[in-house]
């Protein structure tokens, strides 16, 4: 006889292999996160070359980073249909040939389809396998390995600025989306590198569909005595219709665990993310014409930046480790509500920095903020569902965050146009990220009590005699009721009797 556990997927192995794989989702999540950032320093010459407003040739930047979170459903399907390493190969694929192609682009139409849709979907579909890899080769380091994983966007972003000014002053926009095109392939070998864990896979697809297999003759059958004893007038087109609309929701919800909306943890999360996501990417982008408007150089404005990732580049990896230690780790959701609260905090005080060392000052907290929420954005969210429905609590998460990134920037550079000041872009932001923190914090503190309360039921109810000494009572009054009642049920009784002699006999 096989083994008991033969059929059984092994357990992560929280190491090994999965560094391995940790460094290749560095390099796809932080290609992900930071390309759409990087491409901004051509935007001066494309606007010169098409003859567009800037507001215009911002629009590829905005297109790229809302299709790379709106694509997040199609990427979690194929990632449960195909598994991670085919899908950040073609990611990888995709983004090199829209790059590639928006070198030998003649409208700014066409720049828009090219680099903003082809390359920001290659981008989704390197984001969400990345993220998903990782919950499979981890469990008790899975906090350190996010973090690590997820500091591939500062350290890439910090690459990405020199590298892309030093293509552009040697070969101009069309050469260097060329190059980017080719650079960006990497993410093929990235994913490549995501070896497929467990090899008793197969035998679990095996045991899967013997079991369908049995299923399906049970429900054949079942259909078979059904219509033999049901009446003829009934309408056979309505049963299959039925039939075929069950079926196509089980697909979909194969795909996509739609019951996750009846999750309170994930509905909490959700919520939370959503609003967060409206003042959180609308200060990187302003932070240096802010710091041009009050009178400061662009090399200095510049290095805001590099400041920003270099801090952002260190708080991710020690982030996790925090978050994975055993004061944190049970609690993790109050410290991912604490760090948001702490990153609005740091926008309210920014009007505050009149001088560049104030700037410096802001820059080094914002980059720490910044970097505690993107350690633990994902990891947050897996603590909440599990590993099992996390590829599904993904994708839907992030096609619902890609409306609030878009309108995000576009809403701050409405205020600073109507108001003529920076400060109040910077004060929106962060009352909506302390909202963000404190409406998370509160939830979290609620949807635990509710938890608690609901394990100590259960476990009352497992533990209570009384349940037990009820159904015994209960019992022994049903067997007194049926000897009260036994002249009535002597007919029953003789025909019980008669079928078992007969099956006896048989």
């Amino acid at each position: 006889p096989p083994p008991a556990n033969a059929g059984r997927a092994p357990g992560p192995p929280d190491g090994g292999w999965g560094w391995v794989v940790v460094f290749g989702a560095f390099i796809s999540i932080g290609f992900a996160y930071a390309f759409p950032k990087g491409i901004a320093i051509f935007f001066k010459e494309i606007q010169d070359f098409f003859g567009t407003s800037y507001s215009e040739i911002a629009w590829v930047s905005s297109i790229m980073l809302a299709t790379t979170y709106g694509a997040g459903p199609i990427s979690s399907i194929l990632v449960n249909r195909y598994g991670s390493r085919p899908v950040v190969i073609f990611g990888g694929l995709l983004c090199g040939i829209g790059m590639v192609s928006a070198a030998f682009c003649t409208s700014i139409l066409q720049l828009y389809i090219c680099a903003g849709f082809i390359t920001g979907f290659g981008l989704a579909l390197n984001l969400q396998p990345s993220v998903i890899i990782i919950g499979k080769y981890f469990l008790k380091r899975r906090p350190i390995a996010n973090g690590l994983a997820m500091a591939g966007s500062p350290v890439m972003l910090c690459t990405l600025a020199p590298l892309n000014q030093f293509l552009f002053d040697n070969f101009g926009w069309r050469g260097s989306f060329l190059i980017l095109g080719a650079i960006l392939l990497n993410c093929c070998v990235a994913g490549a590198l995501f070896r497929p864990i467990g090899a008793a896979t197969a035998s679990v697809k095996t045991q899967a569909t013997v079991e369908e297999k049995g299923a399906l003759k049970k429900e054949v059958t079942k259909d078979a005595m059904e219509m033999s004893s049901s009446p003829m007038d009934v309408p056979m087109e309505t049963k299959m219709e039925e039939e075929g609309g069950k079926d196509c929701c089980e697909k979909i919800n194969r795909y996509l665990d739609f019951s996750l909306f009846k999750h309170r943890g994930f509905l909490i999360y959700l919520i939370g993310n959503v609003l967060m996501f409206l003042g959180f990417f609308a200060p990187i982008v302003f932070l240096a014409p802010y710091a041009k408007h009050i009178g400061i150089d662009e090399y200095s404005a510049a290095f805001l930046l590099s400041i920003l990732a270099i801090v952002d580049m260190i708080a991710r990896p020690t982030t996790g480790i925090v978050a994975n230690s055993k004061w944190v780790r049970p609690r993790i959701q109050y410290f991912f509500s604490f760090s948001i609260a702490f990153n609005g905090a740091c926008h309210l005080l920014c009007p505050l920095a009149s001088g560049y060392m104030g700037l410096v000052i802001y820059s080094i907290f914002f980059g720490l903020a910044f970097g505690m929420v993107c350690a633990m954005l994902f990891e947050t969210l897996m603590d909440l569902v599990g590993a099992a429905r996390f590829t599904s609590a993904v994708g839907l998460v992030t096609i619902a965050e890609c409306c609030t990134i878009l309108l995000g920037p576009p809403i701050g550079g409405t205020l600073i146009d109507t108001f003529g000041d920076y400060k109040y872009m910077f004060i929106k932001c962060g009352a909506v990220m302390v909202l963000a923190g404190t409406f998370l914090f509160i939830m979290n503190y609620y949807n635990y009590r509710v938890l608690a309360k609901e394990e100590k039921e259960r476990k009352a109810k497992e533990e209570d005699p009384k349940s037990v000494r009820t159904e015994n009572e209960g019992r022994n009054n049903w067997n007194k009721e049926t000897v009260q009642d036994e002249p009535e049920l002597e007919p029953l009784r003789e025909e019980k009797e008669g079928l078992q002699k007969e099956a006896n006999g048989t």
